[in-house]
């Protein structure tokens, strides 16, 4: 009996800056998983136009996620690193994908809900239907495992209810197939041509919030630039953006559980455990009783010190596009192989001619 090979697959979408928390709770991951795993990365730029349809530089920001991914120490030789849409297998799994999952399951993603807004009527079929092509990204390439953040949870979830849904109703012809994967869920033993995934969750990935609000997300969107730290960022702005984060007007606790709220505050220190590879009560033990006018600075200097070599390396690669499309053209024929095979395993099964 056949079994599923270990593999890593994780996307990043090309719209707006990359940003510290991007690196800490995503990227800086990904170069990790590289020793242990087959891995494959994305620039899901199928997923960019599903909120935004019209982007001034989707393909600038392509190269920028793929040069972020490259200065960050992820190896295009040994792994694939591509962009989506050069490969035609993700779009027609997720048209598959789109009739194996129900309308029930699409309408409960608190994702869809947050994006949407109240204006339901308005947002388009690709942000309801965008679930369905994530599990597509993830089963072209039978990825047994992928690395999530919280709010990926319940798409995950969604991909293991799709491959499950899609095993059962296929599993005779899975079976006669030769393809299948014997599978355990709960009691019972089914023919498997897709794996359950399961989520890579590694201890307490830094929850990194926003220099200007600290109950909020750093994110890509935000109209404030002030708000995040873009990892294309020279040295003279992420001074200024630290300066400029918002406190309050309390000393450093003695103790961790004296950050409890104090939200800014908590963020600027694990901002700096995160950057620093230490824990938030190393951080507290060295600062504790200091003012915000004294810690900002060393923080400042930790984070240009920690992003100054993958800055550089950014930038030096984002002045030669044609490289990056070279990485991206290969990444996509090696994907192309595997996706390939994928999709004719599942035509034969469904029994399209």
């Amino acid at each position: 009996m056949a079994e599923f090979k270990e593999r890593v697959f994780s996307g990043v979408q090309p719209t707006g800056n990359l940003h510290l928390g991007n690196y800490l709770g995503a990227i800086k991951r990904f170069v990790a998983l590289q020793d242990s795993y087959d891995c494959i990365y994305c620039v899901v730029d199928l997923h960019a136009i599903t909120a935004q349809l019209v982007h001034e530089d989707l393909k600038g920001q392509t190269r920028s996620i793929t040069a972020a991914f490259l200065a960050a120490g992820i190896d295009p030789e040994r792994h694939i690193v591509f962009n989506q849409s050069a490969v035609s297998g993700h779009a027609e799994l997720a048209w598959i994908f789109n009739c194996v999952a129900r309308i029930g399951w699409m309408n409960r993603m608190t994702q869809f809900k947050d994006k949407a807004g109240k204006d339901r009527e308005s947002a388009s079929l690709g942000l309801l239907a965008y679930p369905s092509l994530m599990a597509a990204d993830i089963l072209l390439y039978r990825a047994t495992h992928v690395p999530v953040g919280d709010d990926q949870k319940q798409h995950l979830e969604l991909t293991r209810d799709i491959a499950m849904k899609f095993n059962i109703d296929f599993s005779g012809k899975i079976a006669s197939s030769g393809r299948a994967v014997e599978t355990i869920v709960g009691e019972e033993r089914i023919d498997a041509y897709f794996p359950l995934t399961e989520p890579l969750i590694e201890g307490p990935a830094p929850r990194v919030m926003s220099l200007r609000d600290g109950t909020k997300k750093m994110s890509k969107s935000d109209p404030s630039d002030l708000s995040r730290i873009n990892l294309t960022d020279d040295a003279d702005t992420i001074l200024k953006k630290i300066r400029k984060a918002k406190t309050d007007p309390d000393a450093l606790p003695s103790e961790v559980e004296g950050l409890a709220g104090r939200p800014e505050a908590e963020n600027l220190v694990t901002l700096y455990a995160a950057l620093a590879e230490t824990s938030r009560a190393a951080v507290i033990a060295e600062f504790s009783g200091r003012q915000f006018s004294e810690f900002k600075p060393a923080l400042a200097d930790l984070a240009v010190e920690k992003l100054a070599t993958m800055n550089g390396e950014m930038r030096r690669l984002m002045d030669d596009p044609g490289h990056i499309d070279a990485v991206l053209a290969k990444g996509a024929a090696k994907a192309r192989v595997i996706a390939e095979e994928t999709m004719a395993d599942v035509k034969d099964i469904i029994g399209f001619l």
